[in-house]
C-alpha cells in the first residue's frame, strides 16, 4: 500500500477495528467515549437514544458506504496478519490487539489517539503516548448536546400532553451544538466574563446550593442597545454550558384569543421545566412594560402578572433552568419586573480597545491589509454588530472586484454602508 492517502484510509480503517475492540472490552465505556464521526459510523444514536449496544461491528460494506475507500485498501487491511475476516457478513475484526495497537503506533495513528477517547483510554501510561483519556473525553463533542437526543427528549415531553405541544409551538429550541456562536467568538466585559463564570460554577456545585436552600440564583436581565451581544451571548452560553436554550419572542406568545395569553405563559416555562436542565431566553423583554403601561385589557394584565408570577418561582438551583431575560429599553421596566431578577448584566456599547477586539476576532481568518487601532478610533458609537457588518460588506467589496484580501478601501465601503444605514433607521 503506497502514498499517503492510502496509508491514511488505512489508519482510519485501523482505527475504526481498534475503537470496537477496545470499547466491546469494557463495559464502563459509553456514547460519550465515541468521537461523532464514530457514533455515525457504527449507528449509535440514531433515534436519540444514548444506549450504545455491544458488540460495535466492523463490516467492509459500512467501510465503503461511510468512508468511501476503494477495494484495494480494505484487502491491505485484511493481509495484516492480526487482522480476522468472516465471509459471512464481511466483518473484519482484531485477532491480537496488543499487535494491532504496536502497528497503529507505528504507522503513524498517534495523532488519532488525541481526538478518539476509546483509544487514549486503552493507551494512557504507554511508552511515548503523553495524554490523560478524561482530557481527551472532556473536548470529545458530547451525545447530550445534539440536535438528535434533543429532538427526542422534546417528543417525549411533547407526546404526554396536548398543552406541552401548544408551547412546543411558541418556543424556538435549538441544542448546543446547533448553537453557532460560542464564547471564543465574542468579546465580552469583564461584568459578563464574571457572570458566565459564577453560571458554570452554580451549574456545578447544584446540589451544595440545594443542600444549603440557595434558590436565588440563575435569572439574568440582560441590558443595553441593539446590537450589543445580547441575544449572542445568551446563546453562546448553550455551548458553554452544554444545555439547550429555549428562545421565546413575548410578542409571539400573546394570542389573539388573549386568555389563552396566560396559558401559553404557563405552559412555556412548565415546558422549560421539564426539559431541564435548560436555558429560557426571553427577548424583547421590555414587551411586558410596553403591555402594563399602554393596555387597558385586564387580560393582558393578567397575562404579564402570571408572567412575574413563574419568573418569582423559577430556580435554577431547584428547577435547573437558567432564565435570561433580555431587554433594549430597561428605563421603561418597572419595579415588579426589576425585583425578579438575581442579576442584571449591562451590555454598553464598545469603548474603543474593545472595538480594535471585536475587528480582531471578526477578520481572524481574513486576509486584510487594515490598521484595526486607526478604524477603532473611527467607529465610535459602533455596535458589535455594526462592525461585524462592516467587515461583511468589506468582505464583498473586495470580492465583487475578484480579490481575497480586503483593503483600507474596502473598509471605507463597509463603514459608509453602515453609516448609510443607521441614518435610514434613525429616520434622517
Amino acid at each position: 500500500m503506497t502514498g499517503d492517502t492510502g496509508m491514511r484510509d488505512l489508519l482510519a480503517i485501523m482505527e475504526l477495528l481498534l475503537t470496537a475492540e477496545i470499547f466491546n472490552r469494557n463495559e464502563n465505556l459509553d456514547i460519550n467515549d465515541l468521537h461523532p464521526l464514530t457514533r455515525e459510523f457504527f449507528g449509535v444514536g440514531v433515534g436519540g437514544s444514548p444506549e450504545v449496544k455491544r458488540p460495535l461491528i466492523v463490516s467492509e460494506g459500512a467501510i465503503k458506504k461511510v468512508l468511501g475507500v476503494p477495494e484495494t485498501v480494505c484487502q491491505a487491511v485484511r493481509a495484516n496478519p492480526f487482522v480476522g475476516y468472516e465471509e459471512f457478513g464481511q466483518r473484519l475484526r482484531l485477532l491480537s490487539l496488543d499487535a494491532a495497537a504496536g502497528w497503529f503506533i507505528k504507522r503513524g495513528g498517534k495523532d488519532r489517539i488525541g481526538e478518539n477517547p476509546v483509544l487514549a483510554f486503552y493507551f494512557e501510561g504507554m511508552d511515548s503516548i503523553d495524554l490523560r483519556y478524561q482530557d481527551v473525553r472532556a473536548k470529545n463533542p458530547r451525545f447530550e448536546d445534539t440536535k438528535e437526543y434533543i429532538e427526542a427528549k422534546v417528543s417525549r415531553v411533547v407526546g404526554e400532553s396536548e398543552e406541552m405541544r401548544e408551547a412546543r409551538d411558541l418556543i424556538i429550541i435549538s441544542a448546543p451544538a446547533e448553537v453557532e456562536y460560542n464564547l471564543e467568538k465574542l468579546v465580552c466585559t469583564p461584568r459578563q466574563e464574571e457572570v458566565i463564570k459564577k453560571i458554570g460554577v452554580a451549574l456545578e456545585h447544584r446540589d451544595f446550593l440545594k443542600q444549603h436552600g440557595i434558590y436565588e440564583f440563575g435569572r439574568l436581565l440582560f441590558v443595553g442597545p441593539p446590537g450589543t451581544g445580547k441575544t449572542s451571548l445568551a446563546l453562546a452560553m448553550s455551548p458553554e454550558l452544554h444545555m439547550p436554550v429555549l428562545e421565546v419572542r413575548l410578542a409571539m406568545v400573546t394570542s389573539q384569543y388573549l386568555g389563552e395569553t396566560s396559558k401559553n405563559i404557563d405552559r412555556i416555562f412548565e415546558l422549560a421545566k421539564r426539559l431541564a436542565p435548560c436555558i429560557l431566553f426571553i427577548d424583547e423583554f421590555d414587551f411586558v412594560a410596553k403591555t402594563r403601561v399602554s393596555d387597558d385589557h385586564g387580560a393582558m394584565k393578567r397575562a404579564v402578572n402570571m408572567l412575574l408570577k413563574n419568573i418569582d418561582q423559577i430556580s435554577f438551583v431547584r428547577n435547573g433552568v437558567l432564565l435570561i431575560g433580555a431587554t433594549n429599553h430597561p428605563h421603561i421596566l418597572d419595579e415588579a419586573a426589576w425585583r425578579r431578577f438575581d442579576e442584571v448584566v449591562e451590555f454598553p456599547l464598545p469603548d474603543r480597545k474593545m472595538r480594535q477586539a471585536i475587528l480582531e476576532k471578526v477578520a481572524a481568518t481574513i486576509e486584510c491589509d487594515c490598521d484595526f487601532a486607526d478604524i477603532a478610533a473611527r467607529t465610535e458609537g459602533f455596535s458589535g454588530s455594526d462592525l461585524r457588518m462592516m467587515m461583511k460588506e468589506a468582505v464583498i467589496s473586495a470580492l465583487m472586484e475578484g480579490r481575497h484580501r480586503i483593503s483600507p478601501v474596502d473598509i471605507e465601503q463597509g463603514l459608509l454602508r453602515v453609516e448609510e444605514r443607521n441614518l435610514i433607521r434613525a429616520g434622517h
